[in-house]
């Protein structure tokens, strides 16, 4: 049984949440403020989190950061009333996948959810390995010629979700819908910088990319194998 952990300081958010997650049958664990639901995260390692943004003690925000820093992958969606794109991208940018504005359909939140978890089950290596990277899945680091190379956690996703499919062409759509659960805000503009700042980690020349080449207006496809900047093997 998958277990959520929902954290929000309204009670009958927090029970209506509860009460759906239950009926399709998740084991849910609940918390009213961040400092507590910090905890249970640490503790009980929940497959899901949905995080409320305005907590007492520990905000969302905060929560959200300090989960990742202790390298802990599972997804985070956000729920949040406020919808302006900074604060938007300040909770992506720490490691929330996806975020939902109240008030919002509760089928919809399900869905997200299950499409997270769904996601998870594949069957994967534990390390990726290309040029002199590694990319460790569990560990969630990656490593070039032996020295670890910080990835922010949307990063990290964005290779991940390349190294597992090498060759294949990612239109920003895709990528989209992959990496941010079809979030209506982040634009297709910001993947490219997202692409751009993984170059400049991963790239021996970032203005001349030899693993992620961009294809035409399309998009994007990895190629682990050292290429000729054409995605031709040299």
């Amino acid at each position: 049984m998958k277990t959520v952990l929902i954290v929000d300081d309204n009670p009958v958010m927090l029970r209506g949440l509860e009460d759906n997650f239950e009926l399709k049958g998740y084991r849910v664990k609940t918390a009213r403020d961040g400092e507590q639901g910090l905890n249970i995260t640490i503790n009980e390692r929940p497959n899901l989190i949905i995080l409320d943004i305005v907590l007492p003690k520990i905000n969302g925000y905060e929560m959200c950061s300090l989960i990742r820093k202790r390298n802990l992958d599972m997804p985070i969606i956000m729920l949040t009333a406020r919808n302006s794109e900074s604060d938007i991208v300040r909770g992506l940018t720490l490691g929330a996948d996806d975020y939902v504005t109240k008030p919002f359909s509760i089928k919809e939140l399900l869905a997200r959810a299950e499409a997270f978890l769904r996601r998870r089950k594949e069957q994967e290596p534990a390390i990726y390995e290309f040029g002199g990277c590694q990319l460790d899945v569990a560990a969630r680091i990656l490593r070039r010629d032996s020295r670890e190379v910080k990835l922010s956690p949307k990063e990290f996703e964005l290779l991940h979700l390349f190294a597992k499919r090498p060759g294949c062409v990612f239109t920003r759509d895709e990528i989209l819908n992959t990496i941010w659960a079809c979030s209506h805000f982040i634009t297709l503009r910001s993947i490219d910088n997202f692409v751009t700042s993984l170059r400049n980690k991963v790239e021996p020349d970032p203005k001349n990319p030899t693993f992620i080449h961009t294809v035409g207006e399309i998009g994007y496809k990895f190629e682990p194998h050292e290429t000729d900047g054409n995605g031709f093997d040299s």
